[in-house]
């Protein structure tokens, strides 16, 4: 006797679930257009200044074929536009690629403030961050409620690799970076540059580079740190508090106990 094997129906078939691209739905539908790996990324270095290929790379870390592939794509899309500077062509965005600035934005500070801690990510993973990609990331990471009727210019000397001179300007909430000197700088820092970025990334703690004359500091007594929202904290150091708040606090504990 020949069994009979029952083919199970498709749940296609079974229930009426339409295809996803046939869906009205502006999150799914906008994702289709910008949702590729790359290409916010591109945009949110392209959103300060045009840049040439190889700075894209630097900035980046991508593969240069993939790099093409994305180009070509954010061009095809007009997202991009290749644009003459002097004897050479780089890549700008178009109006309709600035028009993603306030996602880029939100995707980076949601990250700052809730990613990190939430999903307790190692920044010791960052172990290729350089001096620019962390001056690039601070206006993603001011802190609008201590920023909100400042008005402070830090100038950031680093040497070593990676090193350069930076302004980061703070004001009414928010923080712009430009490179260069400043005619007019509240406070100076002056580090190596891998050290500094340690200290982004909360790797180390700026009292101890303090005393121990790995970054010195000229100026007023505000503190840089004090904001921006920190990348990390250890348990033990809860990175960096002012130097100078540090000692005076040192200070403050040793008179009471004397008397």
């Amino acid at each position: 006797m020949t069994q009979t094997v029952s083919t199970p129906v498709s749940a296609s078939r079974s229930t009426d679930v339409p295809h996803p691209d046939g869906i009205f739905d502006p999150v799914a539908r906008g994702l289709d257009v910008i949702g590729d790996r790359w290409t916010l990324v591109l945009v949110r270095h392209l959103l300060d200044a045009p840049r040439g290929f190889q700075d894209l790379r630097k900035r980046t870390g991508i593969a240069p074929r993939v790099l093409s592939s994305r180009l070509r794509g954010l061009i095809a899309s007009g997202f991009v536009e290749t644009v003459s500077e002097g004897a050479r062509s780089v890549y700008a965005l178009t109006e309709q690629g600035r028009s993603l600035r306030p996602i880029v934005t939100s995707i980076a500070r949601w990250w700052i403030r809730h990613g990190l801690e939430d999903l307790a990510v190692d920044a010791e993973r960052f172990n290729e961050t350089s001096a620019q990609s962390v001056m690039d990331a601070l206006p993603f990471m001011v802190r609008e409620d201590r920023a909100s009727e400042v008005d402070l210019k830090f100038e950031i000397r680093l040497t070593g690799t990676g090193g350069g001179v930076w302004t980061v300007h703070v004001k009414d909430g928010a923080c712009s970076v430009h490179t260069g000197f400043t005619d007019r700088a509240d406070v100076r820092y002056t580090a190596d540059a891998r050290d500094w970025c340690s200290l982004a990334l909360g790797l180390a703690d700026a009292g101890d580079f303090y005393r121990r004359g790995l970054i010195a500091k000229e100026g007023g007594r505000e503190a840089m740190d004090h904001y921006f929202h920190q990348v990390s904290q250890s348990d033990s150091g809860k990175h960096a508090m002012d130097a100078e708040s540090q000692g005076s606090k040192t200070s403050a504990n040793t008179q009471r106990s004397t008397k």
